[in-house]
């Protein structure tokens, strides 16, 4: 009986541990909904022709813009701790035939230092069939990491660059007009890609004036590489080994001395 009491009282103390961490979860949950809820800033209608003067989106914007088959078209957005970027591109092919069959476009992502980042999947390069009307890119990038080592290529917080061109087209198709569009989204990759360490300042733009380097930053600010949610994991192990301890010691630990034994034998 007294056995029984003791796994309830540890059974209720267990259960009460796991719904105050689902219950921090949910906050943070919550927040991160609430603050997708405020209206987001108009898309913008241009792009750049250089990292110089790439337009900055935010991601889940849906930028558009008007060119001319063969130029470089640049955009810029900010990528996060723990987030997986997406990119999604589209273009809308020349009215001329000779501007929709056999054109291939591509999309690049470039990070903060300009380094090319590979994609791990999707279609980067892409070649219009005959009669098609547009065509569809796609890159995703790796898990936006808090801290890498020197030598590596790893995509780290900070300024990503979208460069959307044409690599193979008919000399009479330059200069026809096109239209295109990207958009960025992102995954959470959750606290199996966290690291210790950070780094000391995003690698954002280091060039012209402090608001063009801000017009790259997340609506709701960079993240801090110190909290990821390991922490609740960690701290959940904890609190369940703690109880586990606790329930066998009562259930070992026997009732005592009997009372037919004399004290002090």
């Amino acid at each position: 009986m007294r056995t029984t009491r003791v796994l309830s009282r540890v059974a209720a103390l267990g259960a009460a541990a796991l719904l105050t961490l689902a219950g921090t979860a949910g906050v943070a949950v919550a927040s991160v909904a609430a603050s997708g809820d405020d209206e987001k800033p108009t898309a913008p209608t241009e792009a750049g022709t250089s990292f110089r003067t790439a337009t900055a989106i935010q991601q889940d914007q849906e930028a558009t813009a008007e060119a001319s088959t063969g130029d470089y078209l640049y955009w810029a957005f900010p990528a996060d701790i723990g987030q997986r970027p997406t990119v999604h591109a589209t273009v809308e092919l020349p009215e001329a035939a000779s501007g929709r069959s056999g054109s291939t476009w591509q999309v690049d992502v470039y990070d903060g230092l300009r380094r090319h980042q590979a994609c791990r999947y999707g279609a980067q390069t892409k070649t219009a069939a005959q009669d098609a009307k547009t065509v569809e890119l796609s890159c995703t990038l790796r898990t936006v990491k808090a801290l890498a080592e020197p030598w590596a290529n790893d995509p780290l917080q900070g300024t990503y660059y979208v460069r959307l061109t044409v690599t193979d087209l008919d000399a009479d198709a330059l200069g026809l007009p096109m239209k295109a569009s990207t958009k960025v989204t992102s995954n959470d990759g959750g606290g199996a890609q966290a690291v210790d360490g950070a780094l000391a300042k995003p690698l954002v733009p280091g060039i012209g004036t402090k608001t063009a380097a801000e017009s790259s930053e997340p609506e709701d600010g960079w993240s801090s590489a110190w909290w990821s949610s390991r922490w609740l994991w960690t701290a959940g192990g904890g609190v369940l080994a703690a109880l586990a301890g606790v329930g066998g010691y009562c259930l070992t630990r026997g009732s005592g001395r009997p009372s037919r034994v004399p004290a002090g034998i």
